[in-house]
């Protein structure tokens, strides 16, 4: 089977908070980038992650985005934080992902389905949530899924579908969540969030 990594562009991409003292998460987000340039053959250097990441890059909120290429030259790019609704408005994606394939499991430049559902989010919707090939809920656009439907939160597993967020890898290690597949049939009955390792855990509503 022809691998689907081929595209001699493709970049990875990591998106760090800077809070105006740190980068939250800063070591989960460097050992995700070791793990899938390991895993898709790219140079990685420790140093130049860090050395690509400025001490100060100015007051935040910040979002920095971090890219590494085939060759492993790292890019650097640094913008303002727009304030966040504290109440995100869902409605499931229109086009499905299918759980088996490798790509979702990497954080990459290859990113047309979620790019595309976002750039047309219905009016009143801040997110998308896509189901996989066999009904399950996976995750959004640019959040991971979190929900609760009486036994504490969980998020579904990464066999669904996922990227293995780092926020939800922080939680997880902290017991605060576990892993449950989520079926579409359980939506209405289930208490939802969304998250990100750039805004936390967002309460939401589902349209």
């Amino acid at each position: 089977m022809e691998s689907p990594f081929r595209d001699p562009e493709l970049r990875l991409i990591e998106t760090f908070g800077w809070d105006g003292a740190g980068f939250p998460r800063l070591q989960r987000h460097k050992a995700r980038m070791t793990a899938s340039a390991a895993a898709l053959g790219f140079p990685f250097d420790p140093a130049g992650f860090d050395a690509a990441l400025p001490a100060a890059p100015g007051p935040g909120p910040l979002r920095v985005r971090l890219t590494l290429d085939r060759a492993g030259h790292f890019d650097q790019t640094a913008a303002a934080l727009p304030p966040s609704a504290p109440v995100w408005r869902l409605a499931l994606a229109g086009a499905r992902v299918q759980s088996g394939d490798p790509r979702l499991a990497h954080k990459t430049t290859d990113r047309a389905l979620y790019d595309q559902a976002r750039a047309a989010l219905p009016a009143g919707v801040d997110e998308v949530l896509f189901l996989n090939e066999r009904g399950e809920v996976a995750e959004g656009t640019i959040t991971t899924l979190f929900f609760h439907l009486g036994q504490g939160l969980m998020t579904p597993p990464l066999a669904s579908g996922c990227l293995p967020g780092c926020l939800r890898a922080e939680l997880i290690a902290a017991g605060r969540v576990r892993e449950a597949v989520l079926n579409a049939a359980d939506l209405p009955a289930a208490r939802l969030w969304v998250g990100n390792s750039l805004r936390g855990l967002i309460s939401t509503v589902l349209r």
